[in-house]
């Protein structure tokens, strides 16, 4: 028996080509190639409005590629070329019946500018020609990329897509380096233009990154660079040198994006206590806001003048607010001892709501504030020194951060976190094994509450104040979606998650009112490309790439 790979024939082709030109042409349509027609990557040579009609077609051949494993011959690159030219054939008819038809009655964006941006501005009867002769190339780009040996494919595409994104994000960049003149000058003539990047500075940046990917690549496994294989020196110099760079982040970034790194780690500690009850335990629970809005009304209770005749400091209302997180937590478990999966998430949600609605009742307003909320919040002191700055309560979620990252380190190579692990696998062979699943299910529940009322306890100072509404169903969704995008039951991937999730829509606002369009777009892409998400546990990774690696271990074998 021969094991074969399958061929990318000529229909599929015509089908991968048809689904990315309508993609493509659902892109135009909906205003955003005109928009970002100006908007250059590599001033002169191709802007973002190129980019987005031009990718959906690329993306399709390769994605086909990539799920069909086709065979690497000469055929794939022709069968890439007739998809990438199907695709330029909508494009190019959608710019013929808009010279025919007044399209713009109805698609108030099938403008001449837009047509003009399809067809390179060559205009007819050239620019349709034009247009399906780049798509085809890109379709034959696409096949060619297929066949070469992994490591190039890695170097080229990180290359790219690095080189896009630091033109698309110029302005952000540029916000970040002028507050060094001279840093701000150089980036200024040499690697950026006044829209994206200079030609030059492009293909420095190529060359560049393409190098170091390469570079990297080609080490062997386990020879990369690691702390733990380095001298003590090398390693204390380089830790020193990340916890330097962490505790400057604010004076280099600036206001806006401690805002939007104070944001990130928030919902990193909110991603670290839901991982413990979902990635470690496997309890869904889908009513965890229900321990930050905890956390943050105990502090606003407690340090609040206007409930309290001698408030509390933050220090002082602190523990008292993850101790009742804490019991908080035990109460959430004990009546979802016997419940799994769907009923389990339903009751956690009830959890949820009970609490949003005891917090707006009129029955709990003299001590909660009700729809008012609670305000003059007590902020942390240290000394003289009053936290209350984007950048000076950087540094208190930062040091919430650090403590929270290392018990779940901890807590996940203990016995307590395999016995979590084990109950997630099965349950009842953990009984069986002699594990007590009463108390590991209360000690999940209640140590991921403590992390979400820590969390909440720093909201509420960071805001001076907290209201019902701020604590909705959507922060619960936010938080278990970062666990699924950066990787359930891993740590890293709680940070990676967060960074996507939280971080992405506010660097995203080039995009403008399309951003949360081009947001939904990008997730959908990861969770197609990574289904195990951005950066997995390594057991979740193997049952997910199981079939793939059995397939790489199997050997043709040879007629008989």
């Amino acid at each position: 028996m021969q094991i074969s790979a399958p061929s990318f024939s000529w229909k599929e082709a015509v089908r991968v080509g048809v689904l990315g030109g309508a993609i493509a042409i659902l892109i135009s349509l909906v205003g955003m190639v005109a928009a970002f027609g100006e908007r250059y990557i590599v001033y002169g040579w191709f802007s973002m409005g190129q980019v987005l009609f031009l990718a959906p077609i690329l993306f399709m051949v390769s994605l086909t590629l990539r799920r069909e494993k086709a065979s690497t011959s000469s055929k794939t690159v022709l069968h890439s070329l007739l998809a990438g030219a199907v695709g330029g054939v909508m494009l190019a008819v959608l710019v013929l019946l808009g010279q025919v038809i007044n399209l713009r009655a109805v698609l108030v964006n099938a403008s001449p500018r837009l047509y003009g941006m399809l067809t390179f501005n060559q205009g007819l009867p050239a620019g349709p020609f034009v247009l399906i002769a780049v798509t085809a190339l890109l379709g034959a780009v696409a096949g060619a990329y297929h066949l070469l040996p992994p490591r190039w494919q890695r170097t080229l595409s990180q290359a790219v897509i690095w080189l896009i994104l630091t033109g698309l994000m110029r302005d952000l960049i540029m916000n970040i380096v002028v507050r060094w003149r001279l840093v701000g000058e150089l980036f200024k003539t040499v690697l950026f233009a006044s829209s994206g990047l200079q030609p030059i500075g492009a293909i420095v940046l190529l060359l560049l990154i393409g190098g170091l990917v390469y570079w990297r690549s080609g080490q062997p496994a386990g020879r990369g660079f690691s702390l733990k294989n380095q001298p003590p020196t090398i390693r204390w110099a380089s830790i020193a040198g990340i916890v330097l760079i962490f505790l400057t982040l604010p004076q280099i970034l600036g206001v806006y994006f401690s805002e939007i790194l104070d944001n990130v780690m928030m919902y990193i500690l909110m991603g670290l206590g839901l991982n413990i009850v979902v990635g470690f335990a496997g309890l869904l629970d889908l009513g965890y806001v229900a321990f930050f809005a905890i956390g943050a009304y105990t502090m606003g209770v407690l340090t609040s003048p206007e409930l309290r005749a001698e408030p509390l400091t933050y220090w002082q209302a602190l523990p008292f607010a993850l101790v009742i997180s804490f019991i908080s937590g035990l109460i959430l478990g004990l009546p979802v001892l016997k419940l799994r999966g769907d009923y389990l998430a339903i009751v956690t949600l009830g959890f949820g709501e009970i609490v949003r609605l005891l917090v707006l009742s009129d029955w709990l307003r003299p001590w909660l504030g009700g729809t008012q909320g609670i305000q003059l919040i007590a902020q942390p002191r240290i000394g003289s020194m009053v936290l209350n700055t984007q950048e000076e309560l950087y540094y208190l979620f930062l040091l919430g951060v650090g403590i929270i990252l290392f018990i779940a380190i901890r807590l996940k190579d203990s016995r307590l976190g395999r016995a979590w692990m084990a109950l997630r696998e099965d349950e009842d062979v953990a009984m069986a094994m002699g594990i007590n699943h009463v108390v590991v299910k209360l000690l999940a529940f209640a140590t991921g509450a403590v992390f979400s009322g820590l969390a909440g306890t720093i909201f509420a100072a960071k805001l001076t104040s907290v209201y019902p509404h701020s604590m909705n169903f959507l922060v619960s969704i936010n938080v278990l979606a970062l666990l699924i995008l950066g990787g359930m039951g891993s740590i890293p991937g709680a940070f990676v998650g967060a960074l996507v999730l939280i971080g992405a829509p506010e660097l995203l606002r080039e995009f403008a009112e399309f951003r949360y369009l081009v947001y939904g777009a990008l997730l959908v892409t990861m969770m197609v490309t990574r289904p195990e998400g951005l950066w997995p546990e390594e057991r979740r990774r193997l049952e997910l790439h199981e079939a793939e690696e059995e397939l790489k271990g199997a050997e043709p074998v040879p007629a008989s």
